[in-house]
């Protein structure tokens, strides 16, 4: 493991699923400057994207999905993560994995981890990767050119260096509830697939309705299949918005048990493998849906994220996208903000 990656795991570390199950604290994984931004069309500069995270860790995250280490040829908007975490303000406590597809990116981690002065009292550029691969075949073959044995079989190598080198893994499963080529997907399938990555060595599964097709009734069937044979503290929520049941989802997942889910400011993304998909479940909505309940969002601004900021952040990035945010309550919020301003100047 490398000495200075080493010193910085010991002095924080993460609040995961498996420490948080027990209460109702929820853990928020943000991915929007990953999954968000993966598949716009626009180049956005490296500085927009440091830029991004660094507000998102102001904002009380504790888990930040900076980039991804995937070539710029398939998914163009990933270029520059290594300077994207060379130049964002790393804050303690704050965790900023990336998407590994393959040896060669973990290579590319590793490089750029060995820049970093051993003696910086900084936090590592990154102390966890992320892997994935997808519950049917034919998503595979369109995301990985290959099957889901054989991604299975390419990722192992994959987790065991990382793991080696005193990273974390997190996996990912895609299309756990339907495939946009072959259609309902077998939940039996998700649970094998899930175990397979929990047995590889990581410390959680997100399981992700990609196409966001998923209905409560679902998501809680699929989830009681997986939960057969992974233990649902190592178990993460995924959700996209195209039929607008993500945020009944994330309460879906909670209520059985799931106590991190994956979220994106401005509801940014979709996926370029999954034609029709929408955006994220954005990370605004979901923590407006969590005010005044039983679950308690974890955080670094006064033991929480402050949605407040939430809804700023939303505004700025989806105006360096040339749009408007899709958050729902990122909407409105604004919108009463901004008659309540009207409002004060006129008096």
């Amino acid at each position: 493991m490398l000495p200075l990656l080493r010193r910085n795991l010991l002095q924080g570390t993460r609040r995961y699923a498996t420490a948080a199950t027990a209460s109702n604290i929820v853990n928020i994984v943000e991915v929007g400057p990953r999954d968000g931004l993966q598949n716009e069309k626009g180049v956005i500069p490296v500085s927009v994207k440091a830029e991004l995270v660094t507000r998102l860790g102001r904002a009380g995250v504790q888990t930040i999905e900076a980039g991804s280490f995937v070539s710029p040829k398939w998914v163009p908007q990933m270029a520059g993560t290594a300077e994207v975490l060379t130049q964002m303000e790393r804050l303690p406590g704050v965790h900023y994995p990336v998407l590994v597809p393959n040896q060669r990116g973990l290579d590319g981690v590793t490089s750029l981890l060995a820049t970093q002065p051993t003696d910086s009292t900084a936090p590592p550029f990154t102390d966890e990767i992320s892997i994935f691969t997808a519950a049917t075949d034919a998503f595979t073959r369109a995301n990985l050119n290959t099957t889901i044995a054989d991604s299975l079989t390419r990722l192992e190598p994959v987790t065991r260096g990382a793991l080696d080198q005193g990273l974390r893994v997190r996996g990912y499963v895609s299309v756990v509830i339907a495939c946009p080529y072959t259609g309902q997907v077998d939940y039996v399938r998700v649970r094998e697939v899930a175990k397979a990555l929990v047995d590889m060595g990581c410390y959680e599964v997100s399981l992700g309705d990609t196409v966001g097709m998923g209905t409560p009734a679902q998501i809680a069937e699929m989830l009681e299949e997986v939960k057969k044979d992974v233990d649902v503290s190592l178990l993460a929520g995924h959700f996209h918005d195209t039929y607008g049941t993500a945020v009944a989802n994330v309460l879906t997942a909670l209520s059985h048990g799931v106590r991190t889910i994956d979220t994106s400011v401005g509801g940014l993304g979709g996926c370029p493998y999954s034609p029709g998909a929408t955006g994220n479940v954005a990370t605004e909505d979901v923590l407006y849906a969590l005010q005044n309940s039983e679950y308690k969002v974890a955080g670094n601004v006064n033991g929480t994220i402050d949605l407040q900021k939430m809804v700023d952040i939303g505004w700025w990035i989806s105006e360096q996208l040339g749009r408007e945010s899709v958050s729902r309550a990122g909407r409105a919020m604004r919108a009463r903000r901004l008659r309540e301003a009207e409002v004060k100047a006129k008096l």
